[in-house]
């Protein structure tokens, strides 16, 4: 059933992606989807909450795992690339994503816990269930780490975009759903981009994300602003 259910949130995110559903398009979506209204959230593109519902103050998270991740169909890594050593294989592209499906779960985990709140595998009252999953990924210059490979530089990392459904554990109500994309702005120099510096601009990403989530629950606790 989880596989199900996280298969539907890759789904629903490449609906929206193909309608154009993020950033400058966001105004262009629809009010309503799924009996969640849509809500304007400073720092994400897209949020549809549940509305006249009486939110539960919150302790607890259960985080779905593994975080599904989807590369964007029009991402070519090996077109550019001369050297047959340098191009990414079906073992290489699995690594990418286990690495970055790691990467999300590893971000939530420690910022949620630094905002007091408790990571949890067991349903509660006091417990939500968050279910990510990364599309769209577009990775500039992804690094094979190969030998005598040839520097590539490039002003961006490259983008990515955050699919969340938040649910009641025990009663598996849906409240509310998230789409944002995020895309290096880049410095406007020249650098040489590798899995370190891939991995910290994804690291800044799934960081802001996280923060958005226990924002949200502070608010739910009185915490918040």
């Amino acid at each position: 059933m989880k596989r199900n259910y996280l298969g539907f949130l890759m789904c629903a995110a490449s609906v929206l992606l193909v309608a154009g559903w993020h950033s400058a398009a966001s105004k262009e979506a629809p009010a309503e989807w799924d009996g969640l209204v849509k809500r304007k959230v400073k720092g994400l593109d897209l949020v549809y909450v549940r509305p006249d519902v009486q939110f539960p103050a919150y302790k607890k998270v259960m985080l779905d795992q593994p975080v599904q991740v989807e590369f964007s169909k029009n991402w070519k890594p090996n077109s550019s690339s001369r050297s047959l050593s340098s191009h990414l294989d079906a073992e290489d592209l699995q690594r990418i994503k286990d690495g970055l499906s790691g990467m999300v779960l590893e971000g939530f985990s420690k910022k949620l816990t630094k905002g007091g709140y408790e990571v949890t595998t067991t349903p509660a009252d006091d417990t939500i269930r968050v279910a990510t999953a990364i599309v769209d990924l577009y990775i500039n210059a992804p690094d094979t780490m190969s030998a005598g490979r040839s520097k590539t530089y490039t002003t961006e990392a490259g983008s990515m975009v955050l699919v969340m459904e938040i649910r009641d554990s025990p009663t598996g109500q849906l409240l509310a759903r998230v789409v944002d994309r995020h895309s290096d702005s880049g410095t406007g120099s020249l650098q040489w981009t590798t899995s370190v510096s891939n991995r910290a601009e994804a690291d800044r990403a799934i960081s802001m994300w996280a923060s958005k989530l226990v924002d949200a629950l502070d608010r739910l606790n009185g915490k918040g602003s």
